[in-house]
């Protein structure tokens, strides 16, 4: 997993370009540099240059002039709108980026402009940046705030309750991108969008219940988000609904990467498959069974939820739910326009539909 403080590459080179021209350094109308000086200057690839400026384009912040070079991009001041987005696992939970890239590339982004805030990579912890985060869109009045709340944190609930509070008693709207500040069952005073993560537990779960799975487990991470609680939720129902066994020795929550856990796990589940609360789980459990000894699918049968771009390339291909990740971007960035210009709209959650990716993970293919 990547940390704050290895950020990708073409992420620095745009965090950098962005705020030279939230600031006004680089004003409207003003040529950026060349992709050959921008090479230069950040030690970067020409890939990578180049996909930090058409990230700035769909961003709508830059506009690209045929053999002249690329522009910063007029916006019209009656209009325009800044948003931050203070996504403290950005980097790390592979969901996000392609949700901001959503967001970016939507329709309703217009002349607006999305901003990652500015801090500096010392270290410091993801509740503490967070926290920093929250309090400089504050201070800057932004428009509005996507928020992704903390998960993986024995403090986090206590945290992001802050960070909502604090936005709120300075009236800047936020959405929620994928979870719920409070844990589940909880549901909070903010919009939310991504998908119904209990459904996506019960449709999974049922999946290899049709396969002719008998004793399914489920397994997820300590401290995860309200998400996973919900997915697991959805898992139990399903096994009601089949007239399976629905036991507490079937639920683990552990590291998926820890042979003796992993170990201990099987003893207690003998299970013939595994739902898994997402990919990143499945991927570190299918290393961890195939260490141990373990066949796929003719010892335990796999899956996740969210078909992340390494699902296909995991050394049994991994069947899973897709998350419509970039179509949950333009959904957000819809949602926020509405609430800015409609504060009194009932809060909502939109859930977009996912999709059953089948592998041989499974056992079906």
């Amino acid at each position: 997993m990547q940390g704050p403080a290895r950020r990708p590459k073409y992420r620095q080179v745009f965090d950098a370009l962005q705020r030279d021209i939230v600031s006004g350094r680089l004003t409207a109308g003003t040529r950026l540099p060349s992709e050959a000086a921008l090479e230069r200057q950040f030690g970067a690839s020409r890939i990578t240059v180049g996909r930090a400026v058409r990230d700035l384009q769909l961003a709508g912040m830059v506009e690209r002039r045929p053999g002249s070079g690329s522009y910063v991009k007029a916006r019209p001041v009656a209009d325009a709108r800044l948003f931050g987005l203070l996504i403290p696992d950005l980097g790390e939970t592979e969901i996000f980026e392609p949700i901001c890239q959503g967001m970016m590339a939507s329709p309703h982004a217009g002349q607006h402009a999305l901003i990652w805030g500015s801090l500096p990579d010392d270290g410091a912890s993801k509740e503490i940046r967070a926290r920093e985060l929250c309090r400089q869109y504050v201070e800057r009045g932004v428009s509005g705030v996507f928020f992704a709340p903390l998960e993986l944190r024995s403090g986090q609930d206590t945290v992001n309750r802050e960070i909502a509070q604090a936005l709120d008693a300075a009236r800047i709207p936020v959405v929620l991108l994928d979870r719920t500040v409070v844990p589940y069952p909880g549901r909070g005073t903010h919009d939310l969008i991504g998908i119904d993560n209990r459904r996506a537990g019960y449709k999974i779960t049922d999946h290899l219940l049709r396969l002719g799975a008998a004793r399914i487990a489920f397994a997820g991470v300590e401290h995860a988000a309200a998400t996973v609680s919900a997915r697991e939720a959805g898992y139990r129902e399903a096994l009601y609904a089949a007239g399976a066994p629905v036991a507490r020795e079937l639920v683990h929550r552990l590291d998926p990467a820890d042979p003796a856990a992993v170990r201990a796990m099987m003893a207690a589940a003998a299970p013939d498959a595994v739902v898994c609360a997402n990919d990143w789980t499945a991927a570190r459990l299918m290393h961890t069974l195939l260490g141990l000894g373990y066949a796929l699918p003719r010892d335990v049968r796999l899956a996740g939820i969210d078909d992340m771009d390494y699902a296909s390339l995991l050394p049994i291909p991994l069947t899973t739910l897709r998350q419509p990740t970039r179509d949950i971007g333009a959904a957000a960035f819809a949602a926020m326009l509405d609430r800015v210009t409609r504060p009194d709209t009932p809060v909502r959650d939109i859930f977009l539909q996912t999709e059953l990716i089948v592998r041989r993970s499974c056992g079906a293919t």
